[in-house]
């Protein structure tokens, strides 16, 4: 018997976010949604970053240990590169993204999984969810702490404890290996699909719709309706028999490129270029990226051209006045932004107790940007170690009452 796979990947940047983070793949024999943080610069770069090394994986026919180990190997790589460009470039500092890829060998699947994201199965009509995410609130369901509805709407529900990125955290996926059996429909997709619509509307959708391209099209339209709020990726996919296939409907051995990974970043990777990066050069977003980038034409100036210039004194005059200004405005924005850092929140360690601090955990010339303002009596030592590692990076909070949940949540983990 041998299978193949029809596909189709999406992706949106939502109703809420400036740009998109997020970035998917759908290929041959390769499917991965992939969920970049970082902030304003570095999201979309670790999502593009984790696509582009994984992309070179589609051209090849891997056996299934070797599918678990080239999945391994590039996933490394990627995390290499991350730190790299973390390094080198300091306004990326603290990027990262989710992973969630699956390739295909024969009639196996190897899965590569970290993060959030998530990867569905609908097999005879009946739909389950095939990753574990890797989050402090599920590891709060898993150990019995609180329920899955109460996980829901849990304020701290977008806290991660494995990412790949510029993170001193256990980065090590999930691996494995499942059967590819016809008649499968797979769902890869970030949280803006499975963090807005429910199980039940993900199982009827992905039953109803028989087509990948027009079920990947309705699941987007179902987080938009729901308000979409982050970005939203899809990769739907199906797993067929070649041999039962009607003529002409032989599957599609094009790749599919979505999202940040779609749009030229214009920055060398550090690791080469992949299938992914190569393909979006020649990408009408890149070009159009291209295109808006060009400076306008400048006049000519020529040489016995004189600019007239004022007296010596206006001169002067208007450089001091430009110079007052300039020292008004920088006094205004040091003013503006230590009162921001004042209303900012975090729970963090103070003399071995999980503390709520008011302020941003950062010194500015021996100014200390931070004080705490609670203290509780719950001792990091009796926490989990990677509650831990958590509480030594920060927790931020939207305010107090949200930071105060936060412990809470500590107490009765």
């Amino acid at each position: 018997m041998s299978i193949a796979l029809r596909y189709a990947a999406r992706s949106d940047v939502g109703l809420v976010r400036a740009k998109n983070d997020d970035s998917g793949y759908a290929g041959p024999h390769l499917l991965v949604v992939a969920d970049g943080m970082g902030g304003h610069a570095g999201g979309d770069v670790a999502s593009s970053v984790a696509v582009a090394h994984l992309a070179p994986l589609d051209d090849e026919a891997h056996g299934p240990d070797d599918a678990l180990a080239e999945l391994t190997r590039a996933l490394t790589e990627a995390h290499e590169e991350l730190l790299a460009r973390a390094e080198a470039e300091p306004e990326l500092a603290g990027l990262g993204t989710t992973v969630t890829a699956l390739l295909r060998s024969g009639n196996k699947l190897a899965m590569a999984h970290i993060g959030d994201s998530r990867a569905y199965l609908l097999r005879d009509g009946v739909l389950s969810q095939v990753t574990t995410d890797h989050s402090f609130v599920q590891h709060l369901v898993t150990t019995g702490k609180i329920t899955q509805e109460e996980a829901d709407h849990h304020p701290q529900r977008s806290v991660l404890l494995r990412v790949l990125g510029d993170f001193d955290m256990d980065i090590s996926p999930d691996m494995s290996v499942r059967e590819a059996r016809p008649g499968d429909r797979w769902l890869l997709c970030s949280d803006g699909l499975s963090g807005v619509v429910s199980a039940d509307t993900l199982a009827a959708t992905l039953a109803e719709v028989r087509d990948v391209d027009a079920c990947a099209d309705q699941l987007v339209q179902l987080s938009l309706r729901g308000g979409a709020p982050d970005n939203v990726t899809v990769v739907v996919s199906d797993v067929v028999e070649v041999d039962q296939l009607p003529d002409g409907a032989a599957p599609s051995t094009t790749s599919h490129v979505v999202g940040a990974a779609a749009k030229d970043r214009r920055r060398p990777t550090l690791g080469g270029q992949g299938a992914a990066a190569r393909a979006a050069q020649h990408s009408a977003a890149a070009r159009a990226a291209a295109d808006d980038g060009a400076a306008p034409p400048r006049r000519p100036v020529r040489e016995d051209e004189e600019e007239p210039e004022p007296s010596r004194l206006r001169r002067r005059l208007a450089w001091t006045a430009v110079a007052l200004v300039v020292a008004g405005l920088v006094a205004l924005g040091a003013w503006l932004g230590y009162g921001w850092t004042q209303d900012q929140y975090y729970v963090g360690v103070a003399d071995g107790n999980v503390a709520i601090y008011r302020g941003i955990p950062q010194e500015v010339g021996g100014l200390v940007l931070s004080r705490v303002v609670e203290r509780s009596d719950v001792r990091v030592d009796d926490l989990p170690g990677f509650v831990r590692d958590r509480l030594e990076q920060t927790i931020p909070a939207d305010d107090l009452p949200a930071a105060r949940e936060r412990v809470a949540s500590l107490e009765q983990g």
